[in-house]
């Protein structure tokens, strides 16, 4: 009964750890608030879902290339010196091997027309199509790891600005038993029952858990601060958390699914092979369909011929273009492209390798602190019933101070004890589901 009792007593005094620190015009946030406000505000979450828009249209730039292409040309020159050409003079009955320079055109020349391509058949395009799209599933898989990043950092400040609220709820609880055990030892000094040293060392130990107090005060509004900086709030709002109640780990199991890591080490290796298709397929030919239309324009301007005359011109066909030899330089890249795939199977093989091996230490990790957990919980509900017990065997005269202070470090040796199990629990718990593919799973 004395247990359960105890065990009461520390639930309601981790209950009231926040009204007591915290600041009473702060909204208490839970973590799935803190979660969710992060999801919307976070900006490197921001700026990897503008990366992941940027493959999309990175991809669509891709598709685009197979959409015909229409340009319109213009073109004018004027000739101060029209260009020279030589005629042979055979041509007009005049001696072989012999040439005469003479300067042909008009000083104005005006061109005008429209231009047609569209590509057949490239496998250059069809291969940049393929990896673009890849690219924009790298991409995706990069918004849900920061995601998962968001999730597990703030979990993980969450979850300190907790322990740290508890350790100054558990140090203001002490503080009121020392200052209580001061008071009665002040009282038997006047008394002439206790001594001037006695006094001291009460005193001086709870000028100890003050100074703790402060520190750990300050540690928390240091959490508090990163907190915000990651859910993107501003630094001067006042946010308070959930206290942290008497913890009981579920024990529950998580099944292992595909990890973000191994899921993009299998995208990277799709898209590597991707990339090596497109250099095997370099070798084949590309087609393309041209058309052109227009108009050439010559103009003179000097008297008694001046004239400006447009003559149409267009013609369409068929281009066939093959790389015969550009000396081994594809098969140099085709070997790389390889090695590099190559590797990027092994990297899958030592991803899931790692993880195995992790999960199985995130496991025994856990398994160790809810045993601590266990253990702890009831090594404060006997330090507890101890020091209660040697506070009355003090006022009876049965104990001495240094049995009272003997047992106050006990307590709290066993509260700190339990809030390290609690720390290590919730850790390792955290980096489970982090390992098998369950950390945004509620």
């Amino acid at each position: 009964m004395l247990v359960n009792i105890h065990k009461h007593r520390i639930s309601l005094l981790l209950f009231f750890a926040a009204l007591v620190t915290g600041n009473v015009n702060s909204q208490v946030w839970t973590l799935q608030q803190c979660i969710d406000t992060a999801l919307v505000n976070n900006k490197n979450l921001q700026i990897s879902r503008n990366s992941s828009e940027i493959g999309d249209q990175r991809h669509k730039e891709a598709r685009a290339t197979l959409i015909p292409k229409v340009n319109v040309n213009a073109d004018y020159r004027y000739y101060a010196n029209l260009p020279y050409q030589f005629m042979p003079l055979s041509a007009f009955g005049g001696p072989d091997g012999q040439f005469k320079e003479v300067q042909f055109g008009v000083p104005h020349n005006i061109n005008a027309n429209l231009q047609l391509t569209m590509s057949l058949y490239n496998p250059q395009v069809y291969g940049a199509i393929q990896s673009t799209k890849i690219g924009a599933e790298i991409s995706g898989l990069q918004v849900q790891k920061t995601t998962e990043q968001i999730f597990f950092e703030i979990s993980n400040l969450y979850y300190n600005a907790q322990i740290l609220n508890s350790q100054r709820a558990f140090i203001d609880s002490n503080l009121i038993n020392n200052k209580k055990l001061l008071k009665n030892l002040q009282l038997l000094k006047e008394q002439l029952l206790a001594k001037g040293a006695d006094v001291s060392k009460v005193q001086l130990q709870i000028d100890q858990l003050t100074n703790q107090g402060e520190i750990i005060g300050n540690k928390y509004e240091q959490v508090i601060n990163a907190l915000k900086f990651i859910m993107g709030i501003s630094g001067e709002r006042h946010i308070g958390i959930e206290p942290l109640s008497l913890y009981h780990p579920d024990n529950r199991d998580y099944k292992n699914a595909s990890t973000i890591e191994f899921r993009l080490s299998e995208i990277q290796s799709k898209l590597l092979v991707s990339e090596l298709r497109t250099l095997k397929n370099s070798r084949l030919p590309s087609l393309a369909l041209y058309g052109f239309y227009g108009v050439s324009g010559f103009g003179y301007d000097k008297q008694p011929y001046e004239f400006l005359k447009f003559y149409p011109i267009g013609y369409g066909g068929l281009q066939l273009t093959y790389p015969l030899f550009n000396g081994s330089i594809t098969q140099r890249k085709i070997n790389q492209k390889k090695l590099e795939v190559r590797n990027s199977e092994l990297q899958q093989s030592l991803i899931t390798e790692q993880t195995n091996m992790q999960i199985d230490n995130a496991r025994q990790q856990r398994l160790v602190a809810q045993h601590s957990l266990e253990t702890t919980r009831s090594q404060i509900a006997l330090g507890q019933s101890v020091y209660g017990q040697t506070i009355l065997q003090q006022a009876q005269g049965t104990a001495g101070l240094p049995d009272v202070l003997l047992a106050d470090n006990a307590l709290r040796e066993a509260q700190q004890n339990y809030l390290t199990a609690v720390v290590e629990y919730l850790k390792a718990d955290l980096e489970l589901k982090k390992l098998t593919g369950n950390i945004l799973n509620k």
